[in-house]
């Protein structure tokens, strides 16, 4: 069977199997170092138990008939359900990185009753699919041995208690620190900035401070670090488990320090719009998600989601919202996690979007890379960026049509209030930020399907159709 296969760059840490992507499909091999813990878990049921449970990416193994030539020399084959969005851990809310952090400890625990474990605590094992969190790393699953310890600990601190705390205890959000270390947050840092007052809690001196003294121990004498190390340390099957149910416990209660409102955390209630413009807005979206019927929708600037559920309610089949505010994206993510919406809020700024990074730039792909989709919606978004980050309308327009053939984008006239108020404390320096300018441009780019002024103030949706080349 030939076919075009290439393997996914950030699959290469793991010896045991490579995670390949083959015509859509999104394959696994399991190569002969791994084929006796793979028997051994497949035997058992236990992979099959973890997807029915929702823990575990649906997969199924495939016949030799159907491998590609280029996996030929495998042990195994595998296919994962493939997941809408890929995203990472510095791109998800503060409720998202709790919530993967809680599927990551239950999966453990469930793992153990059963007599096996995860290898590790990679955050990036985690992917969501709307705002199910659900585990994709089927080869981190091993069989328990009796007096483990373990041994992803440090892990799961630096990539998910760490950066939950940085919000929880400090009240700073984790995203860009997270972004420029793409290994998470060491202990040692985090111990530094705890305030006086939580160092009493004895999760924080556990799980923080008495980690952060052993590690810079093991940078002070290296060598008595590697001989207790190489001594070992057992662990009761009891003791695992209430370890981890005593981190999972602390975990739950965790929330953001920082929970006052933000500058756009309150649009939703506190907009410019009367209910009959809001209502004209959805209607317009829902009219063009129905007439077009993207399989994946891109919503920019996506604050708490209204206008997203209107292009689901209109038939969009999957929506990826991005907004810059942390409690919007969290007042998003509750709302599609109750609703069980096809929706995915993400955290970002646009001016200053993720890039590829990681080994060779490629083990983390940038923004660009991940987001081709069949629409884009950009309401209330595009003078954030031309008239707060100066970005010049051409360069927007190009931007924001080259995401997705179909689209529709709201302009922003200066007589709103809310570019009054941001043009209230500095210089007018936009002569060429108007309606007649905004439309040329668009017009170079795209065919101008349909148009519609939804406020007194001159707001005006466009929607439009790119012009292929």
């Amino acid at each position: 069977m030939t076919s075009n296969t290439t393997c996914d760059p950030g699959s290469f840490r793991d010896r045991t199997g490579t995670v390949y992507v083959d015509a859509g499909r999104i394959l696994r091999t399991v190569r002969e170092v791994g084929r006796t813990d793979y028997c051994i878990a497949r035997d058992s049921g236990i992979l099959a138990e973890s997807v029915k449970k929702g823990f575990l990416i649906e997969t199924e193994e495939l016949d030799p008939s159907h491998w590609p030539d280029a996996l030929s020399d495998a042990a195994f084959v595998l296919q994962h359900r493939r997941v809408p969005y890929v995203s990472y851990p510095y791109e998800w809310s503060f409720s998202q990185l709790k919530a993967a952090a809680l599927l990551h400890l239950d999966f453990q625990l469930d793992l153990l009753e059963n007599g096996f474990k995860l290898s590790d605590a990679s955050a990036y094992n985690v992917q969501f699919i709307g705002a199910r969190p659900v585990f994709i790393d089927l080869l981190s699953i091993k069989p328990y041995r009796d007096g483990e310890f373990w041994t992803g600990h440090r892990q799961f601190c630096e990539q998910f208690l760490n950066p939950l705390l940085l919000r929880a205890l400090v009240g700073i959000p984790h995203n860009a620190w997270y972004r420029g270390a793409l290994e998470g947050i060491a202990t040692v840092d985090l111990a530094r900035l705890i305030p006086f007052r939580r160092k009493f809690s004895w999760n924080v001196f556990s799980q923080v401070l008495l980690q952060a003294r052993f590690d810079r121990a093991a940078i002070d004498k290296p060598a008595e670090a590697v001989s207790k190390a190489k001594s070992g340390r057992k662990l009761s099957r009891a003791a695992y488990r209430g370890f981890l149910l005593q981190l999972r416990n602390w975990i739950d209660r965790l929330q953001p320090a920082d929970t006052g409102k933000t500058i756009w955390g309150e649009y939703a209630a506190s907009n410019t719009y009367t209910d009959a413009e809001a209502d004209a807005k959805k209607r317009f979206i829902t009219q063009f998600a129905e007439d077009v019927k993207p399989p994946v929708l891109v919503d920019l600037g996506c604050n708490t989601g209204d206008y997203s559920m209107a292009a689901l309610d209109g038939g969009a089949g999957y929506v990826i919202g991005f907004d810059f505010d942390q409690r919007a994206v969290d007042l998003a993510f509750s709302r599609s996690r109750e609703q069980q919406l096809a929706f995915l809020p993400l955290w970002f700024d646009a001016a200053n979007p993720s890039p590829s990074q990681g080994w060779r730039e490629a083990e983390r792909k940038g923004f660009g890379d991940r987001t081709k989709v069949d629409a884009v919606i950009a309401l209330a978004f595009e003078h954030h960026l031309a008239i707060a980050r100066n970005v010049p309308l051409d360069q927007l327009l190009d931007w924001i049509v080259g995401l997705a053939p179909q689209g529709v984008i709201e302009f922003v006239p200066k007589d709103d209030p809310t570019i009054r108020k941001m043009l209230a404390l500095r210089e007018d320096i936009f002569d060429d930020y108007s309606e007649h300018s905004f439309r040329s441009l668009l017009e170079q780019r795209a065919e101008i399907v349909d148009e519609k002024r939804i406020s007194e103030s001159g707001r005006v949706l466009f929607r439009y159709s790119r012009k292929e080349a």
